[in-house]
């Protein structure tokens, strides 16, 4: 049997909502074992006080960082030392971010350019060149209030060009000569070249997102398969028969 996969967790506690802690943490264990976990930040300042309410109770070690120059973070550049070493002098298999600060970037790439799987949490404000980076990123808002938003965002997802046009490659990439795609492979195709989940727009799976979409139609076969199909191209090739 495979050992589990080691993961490593940096948490910008700046830029991080101690809140949400335990949604990380349960996120995590679906990959595998958090073995390394630290939270970076000035200790002595009252705005990261809450972090250490919950430092103890999720064994996570503080990482002091004093503010060297007045308007100018170092905890950024501390954290990406250690991640560093860490990628260097450690057996870790995935790296995780809690930030929304661009800055870790470069951090993800060099990351990903090792062979690592990179996670990334933080709020919708986290910018699109981070989010994007990360082998997947998870919007913590989102994913705490995705059972209120599901019959909003169903709606409103349509008008997310990029978001259809990844979808329907995706359906196009794994499609069969009836033009229906195993859901399976279509999430995977997603997988290996976007940092997507489906909870990032308010829905707990790929199948409940296409659902939500009446661009495409889901059907479920007797061994249990579910097929997507692109509605459009179907009534095309109908119409070529």
């Amino acid at each position: 049997m495979k050992d589990k996969e080691k993961i490593a967790l940096f948490i910008d506690a700046d830029n991080a909502p101690r809140s949400k802690i335990d949604i990380i943490l349960s996120e995590l264990a679906r990959y595998g074992v958090v073995n390394i976990r630290r939270a970076y930040g000035n200790w002595k300042s009252p705005t990261i006080k809450p972090w250490e309410d919950v430092l103890h109770d999720f064994a996570i070690q503080p990482i002091q960082q004093f503010d060297l120059t007045k308007g100018k973070n170092a905890t950024d550049i501390a954290l990406v030392i250690d991640a560093m070493d860490t990628l260097y002098t450690k057996d870790v298999d995935t790296i995780c971010l809690v930030s929304s600060d661009c800055d870790f970037t470069p951090l993800v790439t060099r990351a990903l350019a090792d062979g690592k799987f990179v996670i990334g949490f933080g709020e919708r404000k986290a910018p699109s060149a981070f989010v994007n980076s990360c082998s997947k990123f998870l919007y913590l808002d989102e994913i705490e209030a995705e059972e209120k938003v599901v019959n909003k965002k169903g709606l409103s997802i349509k008008c997310d060009t990029k978001l259809m046009n990844m979808l329907r490659q995706a359906v196009e990439s794994a499609e069969e000569d009836d033009g229906r795609a195993a859901l399976r492979a279509v999430g995977t195709h997603i997988a290996n070249h976007a940092s997507f989940d489906p909870r990032n727009y308010g829905f707990k799976k790929l199948s409940d997102l296409f659902s939500a979409i009446d661009l495409f139609e889901l059907k479920q076969s007797n061994s249990k398969t579910t097929w997507v199909r692109d509605k459009k191209k179907a009534k095309q090739k109908d119409a070529s028969k």
